[in-house]
């Protein structure tokens, strides 16, 4: 039974790590809300940031879930070399944060 609960420890962990990023959706997560209307398609979203940082180069996009709103996480490079954060509002397109990451 001892070998048993060093495994169950490292299992225990690994779930707890896993539900401290709760707010991430998966990607079957997100293709269900786009399906259903509830979110716009990526393709929207990066038109979106093409507009307002025309040049720029995509590093990292996340859908998270805060406080019943879903928002695009977007990092992104300008072609002055400049890291930006974006927040996209996923049903509307709205601008919530665009700002210059540390």
């Amino acid at each position: 039974m001892r070998p048993l609960i060093r495994p169950l420890i490292y299992l225990v962990l690994l779930a707890f790590t896993f539900s401290v990023k709760a707010g991430d959706l998966s990607q079957d997560e997100a293709l269900r809300l786009r399906e259903a209307g509830r979110i716009l398609p990526l393709e929207n979203v990066l038109a979106i940031i093409a507009a307002r940082h025309p040049g720029s180069r995509l590093l990292e996009v996340e859908l998270e879930e805060e406080d019943d709103i879903y928002i695009y996480e977007v990092e992104l490079i300008t072609s002055q070399g400049t890291v930006r954060e974006l927040e996209i509002a996923a049903a509307s397109g709205d601008v919530l944060k665009d700002e210059e990451e540390d």
